[in-house]
């Protein structure tokens, strides 16, 4: 596929970040705030209402994600924090109906509890976690360095990569760059690459509250982003490769450490495995002083059609 030229780029990059700014960074973390606010439904029970209408295909995992975190949170001893969880995607969501979220009490004890939130959405179950909450405790101590990376001034916006990127057709720039309250800059290898290696730096867009649970339920939600296509780029395809389709199948996260959504955090993320259509995919998140707040591990379904001669 032809390269772009520097004028075509720059005309689409302006489409996109006007498309991007047409909604305020105020008006987009009150969204994501709101939906983190599940609705009380009956004991361990919780809705989140249906939106009136959508741009999308199908809810975002991290999304669900995130919500299902808040939903078992709310039934533990606050002196607990979330230290790790395991999800499974099992059918997709539709943003105009609303989800029910059951958890059940599966453990408590002295140090640990022990959640599982199953999700339901017109009567059927599309997605399921489990998570563990600790008090914090004191103990031995140990991370893995945090690797040489540009700093996030210096990595390409997403509105940049989209612009960039020839396999995205003009009219699909502005459903491609909807308003999101994430502040993303990415750092990918060009075409095919040996090493599955990329990495970005996320924060959001605008203060968040203090609220510990705000930041872990939104690095959750933004840890679903870009980590399934790391087992893509040896094969030199990306997420907007025509006859390609991916999807998430489970996600799992361990929080090591307090942390702020609102500065920057880097997602490096690498894959050793790609086989019978499912791409194995990992990601360590750190601060920009180097400190390893999260890890996470998401396996996805990736099939791509035959070209047509």
């Amino acid at each position: 596929m032809e390269k772009l030229t520097e004028e075509q780029v720059e005309r689409r990059l302006s489409q996109a970040l006007a498309h991007r700014s047409s909604v305020s960074a105020d008006q987009l973390i009150a969204g994501l705030l709101a939906t983190l606010d599940l609705t009380a439904d009956a004991a361990d029970e919780f809705i989140y209402p249906a939106l009136p209408s959508t741009a999308r295909e199908r809810i975002f995992g991290g999304q669900v994600i995130a919500q299902a975190v808040v939903a078992a949170d709310r039934t533990v001893d606050a002196e607990k924090n979330i230290h790790s969880l395991h999800s499974y995607f099992l059918r997709a969501g539709d943003e105009t109906k609303p989800l029910h979220f059951r958890v059940h009490r599966d453990f408590d004890g002295r140090s640990i509890s022990n959640r599982r939130v199953v999700v339901r959405q017109n009567d059927k179950v599309i997605f399921n976690l489990t998570a563990s909450f600790q008090k914090p405790a004191d103990g031995l101590e140990h991370q893995t360095k945090m690797p040489d990376v540009l700093p996030p001034e210096q990595c390409m916006s997403a509105m940049e990569q989209i612009a960039r990127n020839p396999q995205v057709r003009d009219e699909h720039i502005e459903r491609m760059s909807m308003p999101r309250p994430f502040d993303v800059r990415s750092f990918r290898p060009e075409g095919k690459s040996d090493v599955a290696h990329q990495y970005q730096w996320i924060k959001a867009v605008a203060p968040l509250p203090d609220d510990p649970l705000v930041h872990r339920a939104t690095l959750a939600f933004a840890s679903d982003m870009g980590l399934l296509s790391t087992s893509m780029i040896p094969h030199g395809i990306h997420w907007t490769t025509p006859g390609l389709f991916s999807t998430s199948l489970d996600h799992a996260m361990w929080f090591h450490d307090d942390f702020r959504m609102d500065e920057w955090i880097c997602y490096v993320m690498d894959s050793d495995w790609i086989g019978h259509t499912r791409g194995l995919n990992r990601g360590a998140l750190y601060t920009q002083d180097g400190i390893l707040i999260a890890s996470a591990v998401q396996e996805g379904m990736i099939r791509l059609a035959p070209k047509n001669d």
